[in-house]
This record gives structure tokens, sequence and C-alpha cells, in this order.
């Protein structure tokens, strides 16, 4: 087995390593809203779960050359986002929306997504998505070595949940009916595959 040291490597080194081998990752779509008023959206999969009481969900947004991207800056202004599963059905779409685009365009209209309103927060979430959730910030931490800033881990706090009908039973999500898509290496995903279960030790 090799051993590497990853200060030894570049950073692209590690990135290539880290997305090989931390996979699936889940795709969150997510919506904020400039100071000027602009509707932005990108696509983050490093992004999951943090807590359920109270429910929370955190995405990693990555820096370019310490330079910190719309989103991290549009959410630290406003304290609200839209988070929204990435599906079988709306990630091609979703994928037109990792374009570098200027602050003041937004990526919904160069995808044709359909912003929809929220209900307990200002930022819209699209209409395209099985599932979305409203989030206010509950923290923001700039990580990253000495004073190079790479990048922003953004915690929020689920204050609405909307879910498809079609896909909600009993207080559950069907996992086929929604379809998510996961993230792998390079310009690879994955749908949901094979599935088996284990019971887990009382």
């Amino acid at each position: 087995m090799l051993s590497i040291d990853p200060s030894a490597q570049t950073e692209r080194e590690n990135y290539k390593f880290l997305i090989g081998s931390i996979i699936p990752r889940p795709v969150a779509f997510v919506t904020t809203v400039s100071a000027d008023g602009t509707l932005n959206g990108a696509p983050f999969s490093y992004f999951n779960i943090v807590s359920s009481n109270p429910p929370m969900i955190s995405i990693s947004v990555q820096r370019t050359g310490g330079r910190q991207k719309d989103t991290a800056r549009n959410i630290n202004d406003l304290k609200e986002f839209v988070v929204h599963i990435v599906d079988n059905q709306n990630v091609k779409q979703i994928n037109q929306t990792a374009a570098s685009l200027p602050s003041d365009e937004s990526e919904l209209e160069l995808a044709n997504l359909t912003p929809v309103k929220s209900t307990n927060i200002s930022v819209p979430g699209i209409k395209e998505a099985k599932i979305r959730m409203e989030c206010t910030l509950e923290h923001s931490l700039q990580l990253g070595e000495g004073d190079k800033q790479s990048c922003d881990f953004i915690i929020g706090k689920v204050v609405r949940f909307h879910i498809d009908e079609n896909i909600y039973e009993n207080g559950r999500i069907d996992a086929n009916g929604l379809g998510a898509v996961s993230r792998l290496a390079g310009n690879d995903y994955a749908k949901i595959g094979e599935v088996f279960s284990l019971e887990r030790p009382k």
C-alpha cells in the first residue's frame, strides 16, 4: 500500500486523491441573492448533513486563489440560502450553472431554471428540484493555513422543507423516485445503483 505525505504534494494532487476516494458525494444546488439583487446558483459536492436536531446541513465553498466565491459572499451578507438536491432529471441543467459568470449575471437564466418563491426566507429556490431546503446561516468558518484562506465552510439551519408529493409517503422519501445523483472524480457522476440492507447491531 502506498503511503503519501499530503504536505509533500501540490493542492491539485491532494484534490485528486480526495475526490477520487470520497465517493459518491451528494450534490447540492445552492441559490443565493447578491447585494444588487441578482439571483445566483451553483452546484457543490462538498455537502452533507450536520445535525437533525435542529436540522442543519453544510456546504464547503472552495476559494480560487484566495478569492471568495459569490455563493459564500452572498450567504455571509444575507444570511439566507436554498439548498436543492440534484437528481437525474435536472443534473444537465444544474451542470450548466457551474460556468464562471460575472457576479451580476444569473446562472439560473443561463440554465433555463425556474425561480420559485420561498416560504420563510427571501431567497427563491428553483421549480426543477424535487427537494429544496430553505436555510438560514448558522455558522460560517473561513478555513486555510496561515493567511491563505482556502474555503468557506457554511453550516445552515433548515427552516423549511419542500418535497415533491410524488416521492413522499408516511414521513419518508422514496430514494428511487428522487433519483439523486452523486459526484465522482473528473466529469463523472453516478446514479443510485444496487441497494442492499444490513441490520444494525443492537
